[in-house]
Formats: C-alpha cells, sequence, structure tokens
C-alpha cells in the first residue's frame, strides 16, 4: 500500500485570513452607513482614505524591502476601516491618511507583521494621534450644522450629566461622536454576524459589556442609575471596542477562561479611565493596557495538558 507522507497540518479548514477580513469589513458596514447617514459623505471619504492610506502603506513597504505582498490579506483594509472608525468626521484627511500608515508602519509591520504586533494597530494610532492631535480628535460637529462643537454625549456624563439626547437616540445613532461608533445597533448587528461566522467568541464583547453594565449600574453618578448605565454602555467607544477592536486575534488571549478575564479587565480599566482620566473616553488606552497582559493571561489560563498532574507527573 502507497502513502503518501506529507507535513502538518494534515486537515484544511477553509478559514482563510482574507476571508476573516472580508467578514470584518462586511460587520463594520452597518456602523459606517448609519455614519454617513446622520454624519454626512465625509465620513465616507474619511474612511476610504484611512483604508487607501493603510493599503499603500503596506504596499509600499514590502516593494521597498522587497518583501512578499501581503495586501491580499486585506488586514490592511481592516486596519484603516477600524481606524476610521474611531475618528470624528471633522478630522483633517491628511490625520487621517497619516495615522492609518502609521498604525501599519509601526504597529504592525516593524512589529514584524500580521500575527507579530503586541498592540491593536489602529488603535495604536489613535492613541499616538490623540497624543499630538487632541484637538482633532476630540471635536465633533453638532448635527445638521457646520459649526464645531464638543458636545458629546460623553462631555455631558463627565460633569456629571445624563446627555441630552435619549437613550433611543443614542442606541440607533442620531447623536454627535466618531464615525463608526454612534449606532450600539449597528456595531450589535455586526457583531453577531461575526460570532454567527465563528470569526469570533461572544466571550470577551460579553464580558466586557457586562462588566462596564454592573460597574456603572453600581457606581452610577446620577440618581437614575439605570439611566446612566444605559448611556455609559451606548455612548462612546465601548460598543466598538467590545465587539471589533479587543477581539483582535493577535491581541486577546485564544484560552476561553483567558478571552473572560480579558474582558473583565477591559471593562474595569474602561470604567475607571472614564471616571478619574484625563479624557471622557477610555476604551483606547483601556484595550492596549490589556493587549500588554495577554501573555500572563494565556499562561496561566492555560487548560492541563491532557495527562498531566500535579507534582510533574
Amino acid at each position: 500500500m502507497n502513502l503518501t507522507v506529507t507535513s502538518s497540518p494534515h486537515i484544511r479548514g477553509d478559514f482563510r485570513t482574507s476571508r476573516l477580513m472580508l467578514d470584518v469589513v462586511l460587520a463594520l458596514l452597518p456602523a459606517l452607513i448609519v455614519g454617513a447617514i446622520v454624519l454626512g459623505a465625509r465620513a465616507l471619504m474619511v474612511t476610504l482614505i484611512s483604508m487607501a492610506a493603510a493599503v499603500a502603506a503596506e504596499y509600499l513597504y514590502s516593494l521597498a524591502l522587497k518583501h512578499r505582498n501581503t495586501i491580499v490579506d486585506a488586514s490592511a483594509l481592516v486596519t484603516g476601516m477600524l481606524f476610521a472608525m474611531t475618528l470624528p468626521v471633522s478630522v483633517p484627511y491628511w490625520l487621517a491618511a497619516a495615522g492609518s500608515a502609521f498604525a501599519i508602519l509601526v504597529a504592525k509591520l516593524m512589529c514584524g507583521g500580521l500575527g507579530q504586533n503586541i498592540f491593536n494597530p489602529a488603535l495604536f494610532a489613535r492613541a499616538f494621534a490623540l497624543i499630538l492631535f487632541p484637538a482633532a480628535l476630540t471635536r465633533y460637529p453638532a448635527l445638521g450644522v457646520d459649526a464645531v462643537s464638543s458636545s458629546t454625549p460623553l462631555h455631558h456624563m463627565v460633569m456629571p450629566a445624563l446627555p441630552e439626547e435619549s437613550v433611543l437616540d443614542m442606541f440607533l445613532g442620531n447623536c454627535p461622536g466618531s464615525i463608526g461608533e454612534i449606532s450600539a445597533l449597528a456595531l450589535i448587528a455586526g457583531g453577531i454576524y461575526l460570532v454567527a461566522r465563528k470569526v469570533i467568541s461572544a466571550r470577551i464583547p460579553l464580558s466586557y459589556l457586562a462588566t462596564v453594565a454592573v460597574l456603572t449600574l453600581v457606581f452610577h453618578k446620577t440618581d437614575d442609575a439605570i439611566s446612566w448605565m444605559l448611556y455609559s454602555l451606548f455612548s462612546g467607544g465601548v460598543m466598538l471596542g467590545a465587539i471589533f477592536m479587543a477581539t483582535d486575534y493577535v491581541t486577546s488571549p485564544v484560552t476561553k477562561k483567558g478571552q473572560i478575564f480579558y474582558g473583565i479587565g477591559c471593562g474595569i480599566l474602561t470604567v475607571i479611565f472614564r471616571y478619574y482620566g484625563l479624557f471622557p473616553e477610555g476604551v483606547t488606552y483601556a484595550i492596549l493596557l490589556m493587549n500588554l497582559c495577554v501573555w500572563v493571561i494565556d499562561r496561566y489560563t492555560a487548560p492541563r495538558i491532557y495527562g498531566y498532574q500535579k507534582g510533574g507527573k
């Protein structure tokens, strides 16, 4: 009998990187569509410029260093789109392009490429841009007018006070904010799609959101604890971060227990930063700090090896 001997893996699935990345793009489309409807066509331009800059940066980097061209895996598209989702619609086009290129060149490629980065590239670029250009990333246009206003729901909650918008407006997306974060409904729809396609597990988003919900319900700052909790969940980038940022394969734990601890840690840090931090939003730095803890979480939540007993036997 003739046997064909090949190297592992012997069982191959259809989970190509490009397919996973395109699923993420599709899942983000509802949030982008709502952003374009509420904030205007400029939201689409900012997103397209950010995505184009990410792809161009990766292509030119590979061309300059004579590396294998990796833009076909579509990961640059996702990075550019995610970075754009965190930006206000009024951000200068050049900043959207520069930040997206920074995410690819520094946070991804200089760390070794896809699968080697320590931090989520899109959030790393946002954190860097927020330090250098805080005004550009924290000023939001009022809905329906050209004037720039800083009265976002999160700014009201810093006072502390409940936002002017209703909970339903916050849930649907009829409120100021970054391009991809204003509609909780659109983001949840995208998350359900990713879970159904088995692109992500629900453990990280659910543990993240549940932690934020519990902490803001217990430590509410207004008389209406339920409303404070709902506004905390629907405002800012909590939904975007929990569903699309914290679930990044490379920068999140691989163990089931670890993913739950990771989500809880992101939720705790988010609430702490929102309550006591310099900026009203805490999602970016919460996830980046938890990215640093992933190796520790994976190490101490690894399942017991079959046949292994305590004492080394």
